[in-house]
């Protein structure tokens, strides 16, 4: 069984707070994650719109892109509508061949915002329910028309926050409908990433892996705070930095014979946080335990 290792710009430089790593270089951001060991590395916004500027850049450094983040307002537009907007970031991802999109519904989200605390984060009626697992069903159809699967991405702050609502809409979703798991969003929401890994191996095509500093995220849940506070306080950070024991997790995908990428993500102030020091402590980490596990990484 064998993986391949990623990782997400977001350490580098914050899409959400651009201030974050805001003098950054996209091509700093490349090198370090190469560097760090990683064959992959995740899209964000100081990259080109276009494949012809951003293959050499990948190129360059022995990257490919592995995936990247859309978010979707599928409650308000059509499937038709949504298409038509997301279609430039599908082509980009085409061109590339990136094995999937991280798919999320941010409808009335509040993970970028700086006073709701989660607690005030949107959920669905009953009515809202149905009709977001119709218009996911149709957009995931068109994706994979397109050869570019659709990777569902719970998130906290969004309509799809738990492990509940995760399940809920794979279990009532088509098979064209793929599932993201993301420890360190399922472990804030209070979810059991190895439990949705053990239901739905058959959906999983892409997993991010977040860690987390447990007693800032009990400070967190105790104050209600916001996303953006929490990930400021530092909640998040990589692979053998935080509480997440990924040794049983990976035990679980190898099991059900997994074989994509593994992906490490953690908003962090990189002026607190060296991208490329912590880049090289997940790395480590992730590289090891998989192995352990009877992984082989491909490089």
């Amino acid at each position: 069984m064998s993986i391949k290792l990623g990782i997400a710009p977001i350490a580098w430089s914050n899409d959400d707070m651009p201030e974050l790593g805001g003098d950054t270089t996209l091509e700093q951001c490349l090198a370090e994650a190469s560097k760090a060991g990683f064959t992959g590395i995740e899209s964000g916004g100081k990259f080109p719109k276009n494949s012809k500027e951003l293959l050499p850049k990948l190129q360059k450094e022995n990257l490919q892109l592995c995936s990247g983040w859309y978010g979707a307002q599928l409650l308000k537009n059509t499937p038709s509508e949504e298409f038509e907007l997301m279609l430039p970031q599908l082509t980009l991802f085409k061109d590339c061949d990136s094995p999937c999109m991280v798919f999320a519904e941010v409808t009335n989200s509040i993970q970028g915002d700086p006073k709701t605390p989660l607690s005030k984060r949107p959920k669905l009626s009953e009515d809202e329910w149905e009709l977001l697992i119709s218009r996911i069903n149709e957009i995931s159809k068109m994706m994979m028309d397109e050869g570019m699967p659709l990777a569902y991405h719970h998130h906290m702050g969004t309509v799809i926050e738990t492990e509940r609502e995760t399940k809920r809409l794979i279990e009532n979703t088509n098979d064209t409908v793929k599932l993201l798991i993301d420890t360190g969003h399922m472990l804030f929401a209070q979810g059991n990433s190895i439990k949705l890994a053990e239901d739905f191996s058959e959906r999983l095509i892409h997993v991010h892996c977040k860690d987390i500093r447990k007693e800032v995220l009990d400070k967190s849940l105790k104050n209600d705070s916001t996303f953006r506070q929490a990930f400021l306080d530092g909640a998040f950070t990589v692979p053998g930095d935080g509480c997440i024991n990924y040794k049983p997790f990976l035990e679980v995908l190898h099991k059900k014979k997994y074989e994509g990428w593994l992906v490490v993500e953690a908003e962090q102030d990189p002026a607190k946080a060296n991208p490329f020091e912590y880049a090289k402590i997940g790395f480590n980490y992730l590289s090891k335990t998989a192995k352990e596990c009877g992984f082989e990484i491909i490089n």
